[in-house]
């Protein structure tokens, strides 16, 4: 692996000539790569049911094994507000006709589980999506927040890029990384194609070693991912590829090994691009069904929770072949 050198740079000069997409779909544009989601895409995707199966892509908020989650977040709670119990006693609940009923509530980081991130998420120099000064995102993001994408909904082509089958591991590892190239090569060895505007959706099974390991899978944390170059940039961008889909909590390796730079794609992709990051999916089931009958294509449809002013929301997206 490449060591990241002694001084690490700062955004504003590693991605001083990316791409970018500000401006593109207007001045006031706060959804993004999502523009490439014309009714032409959608019934793209649309083509791409043939059996009518589902596969829901949520993984469990307050999964009894534990719930993976950025460090620094905790994992979600869920309260028991009423039940049976509750009407065991003097003072009960009383409703005409006497019936029952269960409430509860959650307290979660909205971005502690399967979710999507808002454009406005992650920015630097004081700018996020589309030139917006990063003060809007005081008190809550005024400008670029999950809400839009959750009132236009994303739906789509997907295409599952099985990065540990295709290099024979269980899981990937620690720091592993992989480029455009790569993928391209895992869709070959797929039997099929990444096409522009796909959603591209990317298994690592990297969770699993949560699941195996608990505590100590945060020691040294650095997940597997995409790895920054201005070739794999451009690349997202002649490719108009609208919303990428990974499950590992932050979609890329978390430090770049090149320039030791934490999180560069976020910040060259979503903040630059535009596009649209969806993090902590379950791809398990949807990728033993594609293993077996060697399809990887299939319809996306998802739409994160309509939270005003959020920086991310939990969302249970569906494939559907």
């Amino acid at each position: 692996m490449t060591q990241a050198p002694q001084t690490v740079p700062e955004l504003t000069e590693l991605l001083a000539n990316a791409p970018t997409n500000w401006g593109k779909w207007g001045a006031d544009d706060e959804v993004g790569a999502l523009n490439y989601l014309t009714a032409a895409e959608v019934l793209r995707g649309v083509a791409e049911v043939k059996d009518g199966k589902v596969f829901t892509l949520q993984r469990i908020i307050g999964d009894p094994k534990g719930d993976p989650v950025w460090p620094g977040r905790t994992p979600a709670e869920r309260t028991q507000i009423l039940d049976e119990s509750s009407w065991d006693g003097d003072g009960a609940p009383d409703y005409p006709g006497g019936l029952h009923y269960a409430d509860d509530k959650i307290n979660a980081f909205l971005q502690g589980s399967t979710q999507y991130d808002a454009l406005g998420h992650l920015w630097y120099d004081g700018k996020i999506w589309n030139g917006y000064d990063a003060r809007t995102t005081v008190g809550g993001l005024d400008k670029a927040s999950v809400q839009p994408i959750a009132e236009r909904g994303v739906v789509g082509r997907g295409i599952l890029l099985d990065m540990a089958r295709f290099r024979g591991k269980k899981t990937l590892d620690k720091g592993e990384t992989f480029t455009h190239e790569d993928l391209i090569a895992c869709a070959t060895a797929q039997g099929t194609e990444i096409k522009p505007r796909d959603i591209l959706i990317i298994r690592t099974n990297f969770l699993q070693l949560f699941f195996d390991e608990g505590e100590s899978f945060y020691e040294g944390f650095n997940e597997p991912g995409l790895v920054y170059s201005p070739e794999l940039v451009q690349w997202f961008q002649d490719m108009e590829i609208p919303n990428l889909v990974t499950d590992t909590i932050a979609n890329e390796v978390t430090t770049d090994p090149n320039n030791g730079v934490a999180l560069v794609l976020h910040s060259a992709l979503m903040r630059n691009l535009g596009v649209t990051l969806t993090e902590i999916a379950d791809l398990e089931g949807l990728a033993d069904d594609c293993a077996d009958d060697k399809r990887y294509t299939f319809l996306y449809a998802a739409a994160p929770l309509n939270v005003a002013k959020a920086a991310g929301s939990p969302v249970n997206p569906l494939a559907i072949k």
